[in-house]
């Protein structure tokens, strides 16, 4: 007899090796006893399983846990990821400006920079940069090109997820259709001389609302993330995944139509995005004399106190406050979070007035207004987490586990 059958996994097997790791990363079982009772394995085969994770690089041994028994013995051995094993190269485009940043399997910042990068210089030239920016923070982090496993990259435009191409993006000439992916790895090889690695694109305001629910409200089982910049967009977690819609178009709030008649950049009159971002204040703003041309612009007035760019920022909120209680209404989110430029005091004001207004109170009885936590790292910490969900969910690890002959 070598024990129970083991339960079956997402291929109608036993369960793999890919997820015995699943199951430490997520803390559901951290000892070898506790990976037996979960999965019906035998000991003998939990611990061929466990070593093919060891001899990866992937698991380590921590500290001792306690003593189940009251007949005392030895403590278990609990298991941890390691994380120091690989790292995460991820980006963040907005239409100007970008950030670029080293990260650890773990979402921690290793190395980052931001600078001016115009998404309008086209996807060749940008992803082009981007390579360089890339092979420059790994030599300040201190890592080696091959230990990159994978890249995450946001942009501000809807994103097909099955093939990492934007679709029909207002705010991204040049780029509908764009082979992003294949460019990038490019990029990569070109400035660091090591094998492409995969590419995950994914839009903004997704990947920023995919951080914020990760790492400040785990437990939030439907998160919205609305982010105010030069346009508007906005990223929804169910149950701790992304809800991408049919093609990547959900969330797109911003071109909503509000009953006005102004032009929006996607050719449209009255979108959401034409009267009440960033790009839009700005715009209001320039036309009475204030120097603004984008989100940023306005950010910077608002720190500096403009009473112009306050009152402007509060009325946008109003409007956009006006679209979310129908958002709220619908999803009944936990939590709905205001990010990007617009995200201050006055901009989050606007929005509890005629969200509260407008909205039933069931809607928003248990609802948390809520501004960014990581601010404008958000996006970077999204898309180095969806990498990893990605290349450690548990057919994808069992592959590279075979690819590493482990």
């Amino acid at each position: 007899m070598t024990g129970r059958p083991g339960r079956t996994g997402r291929g109608g097997g036993q369960a793999g090796a890919g997820e015995l790791l699943a199951l430490v990363r997520t803390g559901r079982a951290t000892t070898r006893g506790a990976l037996q009772q979960a999965t019906g394995l035998s000991r003998a085969t939990v611990g061929q399983r466990l070593d093919r994770l060891f001899r990866a690089g992937w698991l380590r041994e921590g500290a001792g846990g306690p003593v189940d028994s009251p007949l005392g013995g030895r403590p278990s051995i609990t298991l941890e990821f390691d994380d120091a094993h690989a790292v995460v190269l991820a980006a963040d485009l907005d239409t100007r400006h970008a950030r670029a940043a080293v990260l650890s399997l773990t979402g921690e910042l290793l190395a980052e920079h931001s600078g001016t990068l115009v998404v309008e210089d086209g996807p060749d030239a940008v992803l082009g940069e981007l390579g360089r920016w890339f092979a420059e923070l790994l030599e300040k982090a201190g890592r080696r090109a091959d230990e990159v496993c994978g890249i995450g990259l946001a942009v501000p435009g809807p994103v097909d997820s099955e093939t990492g191409r934007v679709v029909q993006p207002p705010m991204m000439p040049g780029w509908d259709g764009y082979d992003i992916r294949g460019r990038l790895a490019r990029a990569f090889t070109e400035h660091t001389g090591a094998p492409g690695v995969p590419v995950l694109v994914d839009n903004d305001a997704n990947l920023m609302a995919y951080g914020e629910q990760r790492t400040g409200y785990p437990d939030c089982s439907a998160f919205v993330l609305v982010k105010v910049s030069t346009g508007i967009g906005a990223g929804v977690v169910v149950d701790g995944s992304i809800y991408r819609g049919t093609d990547g178009g959900a969330g797109d709030i911003g071109h909503i139509r509000v009953g006005t008649e102004a032009l929006c950049r996607c050719g449209s009159h009255g979108c959401l995005a034409a009267v009440a971002s960033g790009g839009a204040v700005a715009r209001k703003l320039a036309g009475s004399g204030v120097p603004a041309a984008s989100g940023s612009d306005v950010r910077d007035l608002l720190a500096a106190g403009h009473p112009e760019a306050a009152a402007l920022a509060r009325e946008a909120g109003r409007q956009v406050g006006d679209v979310l209680a129908t958002v709220v209404t619908l999803l009944n989110p936990g939590v709905l979070m205001i990010a990007g430029d617009l995200a201050g005091t006055p901009f989050v004001t606007g929005v509890r007035e005629l969200l509260y207004q407008r909205a039933l109170p069931r809607s928003t009885a248990r609802l948390e207004v809520v501004t960014s936590r990581l601010g404008e790292r958000a996006g970077l910490v999204g898309a180095g987490a969806l990498v990893v969900e990605y290349l450690y969910a548990p057919e994808r690890a069992e592959e590279r586990l075979l690819a590493l002959g482990v």
